[in-house]
């Protein structure tokens, strides 16, 4: 099987790149090894955050590969979305951060993978985002109906997928669906410099994990039940090295030196 995923690691950040330039469109071994490479970062104690990128400059992702949809069993089509579900589930619960690095279009079954991210840095005037499935007589079928109201609101997400537009990046920041817009010259490194800041020394990654954790998990439960997750988690970060180290810096007046433990 050809590489399709690829996985490297520096300074704590683990790069997942989507490898089928130019497009990137995700089969079903597409989204085999993304998983594999999920639970790789997630096991590994010394990455602390996760950088998803297309290969390429012009496309983060443009979804689906729609020559092997057209051509599948509808049995197939439903397995094949229930399992890029299940991907995209545990890319969205794995307690570490993860950033969508949208390095160029950003449409379709490739803005769902970016928004089952917690946060999406964008290269500045690289592409076009959007779910546009309605101009195929399908919806946005790996998680993007529930990721997209979640972040601009239901009547926003409606909008946008009933009518298939796409935007630009600029527009999309506007609208809290894209958090940063990057200028294009060494768009990558500056993503890097961006997610090392969430990494030791300079943050307690456990903590950035379970922030990540609380507000993912509790979204979906009651009120009073995510504070009870709230506190379960404080629990155990008090126990957690970087938290002595943590409050001591702050009473001795000095810059905190974390070790992701």
């Amino acid at each position: 099987m050809s590489e399709l995923v690829g996985y490297r690691t520096v300074d704590g950040i683990a790069i997942l790149e989507l490898n089928d330039p130019p497009a990137n469109t995700y089969t079903y071994e597409m989204m085999r090894q993304l998983d594999e490479a999920i639970l790789t970062a997630r096991m590994d104690t010394d990455v602390h955050v996760l950088v998803i990128r297309g290969a390429g400059e012009k496309f983060f992702c443009a979804g689906a590969n729609i020559g092997m949809l057209s051509k599948a069993t509808p049995e197939f089509k439903y397995y094949f979305c229930l399992h890029a579900n299940e991907t995209l589930n545990r890319l969205e619960q794995t307690p570490k951060l993860v950033i969508a690095a949208l390095n160029g279009h950003t449409v379709g079954g490739g803005l769902e993978i970016a928004l089952a991210a917690d946060l999406r840095i964008a290269k500045k005037d690289a592409g076009k985002i959007g779910l546009p499935e309605v101009s195929l007589g399908v919806l946005p079928g790996t998680g993007g109906t529930q990721r997209l109201a979640r972040a601009v609101g239901k009547s926003k997400a409606i909008e946008l997928m009933t009518t298939g537009r796409l935007m630009s990046f600029d527009e999309a920041k506007e609208l809290g669906l894209v958090n940063e817009v990057f200028e294009g010259e060494n768009f990558f490194d500056q993503v890097l410099d961006y997610a090392r800041q969430f990494t030791p020394p300079k943050k307690a990654s456990r903590a950035v994990g379970r922030i990540k954790r609380a507000v993912q998990s509790g979204f979906e439960m009651s009120f009073a039940d995510g504070l009870a997750l709230e506190r379960e988690l404080q629990q155990l970060l008090f126990q957690s090295e970087d938290a002595a180290e943590g409050l001591s810096a702050y009473v001795e007046k000095r810059q905190a030196n974390f070790k992701g433990r």
